[in-house]
């Protein structure tokens, strides 16, 4: 009998039972791997290959009244690599074959080119590159993520893509872009640059509206060669854009209006200038000038204390514009009339000790309340107020929005100050408060003073924001309701003198508008120096309205220190000017009847 065929039944047993160990252990291994450590292997090998990318949703645009655009989101890109993947030898490139330009070859690219072809795209020398993946690798031997370059533009996106490095991915970024540049700016503010968030102006007040929310994604990517894997892409969390903010300026007027507070700025040797342009019957801003002004693309071009809106953030002694206020106080109070007469001098010892005096030299002038107005008299418009208490006059100026914040909100804005209240007013105050010192407003306050008077006496909330509009096509509004402030016939009284004053008052042959009556009132203002005294040099101003038989526009001017022609004369071409652009652009009707007659003297 063969030896070989002796036991047969038992070689065969053992070779099952050697089967059946190795299958159990392979069985065992794969209920191990398929459901006892399912989801942990999962998440090792998810977490292995896997890129978590943010998804930026794109910020909300600004936009003018007529939805001109202001401020929009371009598309940008971040230029990412993977140390790791990067160290792994050369990367290999297809090539025409010298010996048969109709073939091809396989060439190894070292990363010493590699990098400095990376480089020579984004901006970085190719040792700068290595550097990114030496440093990256250098705090943990694994990395897989390095940013090369952030923010680059369309044109080095694709040639990034056309070097076909596999380590290196570009992601999208949409980044914040200014059409007009300058234009606005001083209104729109600006955001960080790498994260977009917001720094200043409507870009941080109205942040609300227009503040995207990111999302995030992940994907599978091949070990070999970092490339994509389609179809793996898990959302984690949805990016939603922003809202559309819709703004009452028109885009057209404020470079016009910017233009030429600029010139005038120069001209004068101005510090600062600020231009108002508001709608008498609803209180919307049409334009908000302040120059110099910030370019929001290249905010660091500009200085520091010039990057912001002043008409808003930069109170100041308003001067004899605030006469009009305390003439309609005194009006709608009963106590005077635009004929109404007194007798001042060039200056006035109220008995409370005060001292006032007058800008210039005159002896006791018979005045009636217009005339007073014409000439700009502190000693007759303070015999004129100290007919209303204190309080009385207080309550109008609050009344009037001044003290407050106005009703836009913006970015820094400065409610101003009133002195305290009268209890805290001493002698000179109570009466330097009457003709525009000892007091302080901003710029849009004073406008909207002025639209008050303009408005028969009814202030409008000043609005600069329409409304914003969502994403998902929502629509918010803001509120327009008035408030009265004067009688209707002490804001028109007001207005027939402030008429007279443009007509009889010493600027008349430099600020005439043809074909309209106006109504208007110059300012020259000593400053504050913040130690308890004043500067050398005086904010002058006009602010006023027009057509003054049916009010549409309200212009207000200030020029800081314009030390070649330190007077209202250097506001009044200003308003002028913008005045007239304004009366034109909105074809607004001319006056049909000439100004009322109304005696200075008596």
């Amino acid at each position: 009998m063969n030896r070989t065929s002796r036991y047969p039944m038992r070689r065969i047993l053992v070779f099952a039972v050697v089967m059946v160990v190795l299958v159990g252990v392979f069985v065992v291994k794969l209920v191990d791997v398929q459901i006892v450590r399912a989801s942990e292997l999962n998440v090792q090998a998810q977490d292995a290959r896997s890129v978590p990318v943010k998804v930026y949703g794109a910020r909300g645009d600004i936009v003018d009244a007529n939805g001109q655009v202001l401020a929009d989101t371009v598309m940008r890109y971040d230029i990412a690599l993977s140390p790791k993947q990067a160290m792994k030898g050369p990367v290999s490139r297809e090539e025409p074959d010298p010996a048969d330009p109709d073939k091809t070859r396989d060439v190894d690219v070292p990363l010493e080119q590699v990098a400095a072809e990376l480089g020579a795209v984004v901006g970085l020398s190719g040792d700068q590159v290595q550097g990114i993946i030496a440093n990256a690798l250098a705090d943990d031997p694994d990395s897989d993520f390095a940013y090369v370059a952030k923010l680059v533009d369309t044109a080095t996106y694709e040639a990034v893509k056309k070097l076909d490095i596999p380590w290196v991915v570009p992601y999208e970024h949409p980044s914040r872009r200014y059409p007009n540049g300058a234009v606005g700016g001083n209104l729109l503010g600006f955001v960080q640059e790498d994260d977009g968030e917001p720094l200043a102006g409507l870009e941080l007040s109205e942040n609300e509206c227009l503040a995207s929310e990111n999302g995030e994604v992940s994907y599978l990517h091949s070990l070999k060669d970092w490339v994509r894997i389609p179809g793996t892409e898990v959302v984690h969390k949805q990016a939603h854009d922003g809202g559309t903010l819709r703004l009452t300026i028109d885009a057209d007027l404020q470079f016009f209006v910017q233009r030429i507070a600029e010139e005038q700025r120069r001209a004068v040797g101005a510090d600062w200038a600020t231009v108002t342009v508001m709608e008498a019957k609803t209180g919307r801003l049409l334009a908000v000038a302040d120059v110099p002004t910030v370019d929001p693309n290249n905010r660091d071009a500009t200085a520091e204390g010039d990057r912001g809106s002043r008409s808003f953030t930069a109170p100041f002694e308003p001067g004899s514009t605030f006469k009009a206020l305390t003439a309609a106080s005194v009006i709608n109070a009963g106590k005077a009339d635009p004929r109404s007469r007194i007798t001042a001098d060039y200056r006035y010892l109220p008995p409370n000790g005060a001292n006032i005096n007058d800008s210039f030299f005159h002896g006791p002038t018979p005045y009636t309340l217009t005339g007073v107005l014409i000439d700009s008299s502190n000693t007759g418009m303070s015999i004129f107020g100290e007919r209303l208490s204190d309080q009385a006059r207080y309550d109008d100026m609050v009344k009037f929005g001044l003290g407050a914040e106005t009703e836009v909100g913006f970015t820094g804005e400065e409610p101003g100050d009133l002195h305290g209240d009268p209890a805290e007013w001493d002698n000179q105050t109570k009466y330097a408060t009457m003709f525009g010192q000892g007091l302080t407003t901003t710029a849009v306050q004073i406008a909207s003073v002025y639209q008050t008077l303009a408005n028969g006496g009814v202030r409008m909330p000043v609005s600069l924001v329409d409304g914003c509009e969502t994403a998902d096509g929502e629509t918010t509004e803001t509120a327009s309701e008035g408030t009265r402030v004067v009688s209707e016939k002490a804001a028109d009284e007001t207005s027939q003198m402030l008429e007279r004053v443009h007509l009889e008052g010493w600027l008349a042959d430099k600020w005439n508008i043809p074909g309209y009556r106006v109504a208007a009132k110059t300012g020259t203002a000593q400053v504050p120096d913040g130690q308890g005294g004043y500067l050398s040099g005086y904010l002058v101003s006009v602010s006023g309205f027009a057509p003054a038989d049916d009010p549409e526009f309200v212009v207000s001017v200030s020029i800081m220190n314009p030390v070649k022609m330190n007077s209202s004369a250097a506001s009044a071409p200003v308003f002028q000017e913008v005045m007239s652009q304004v009366l034109k652009k909105y074809r607004t009707v001319p006056s049909g009847a000439p100004a009322p007659e109304l005696p200075a003297t008596w």
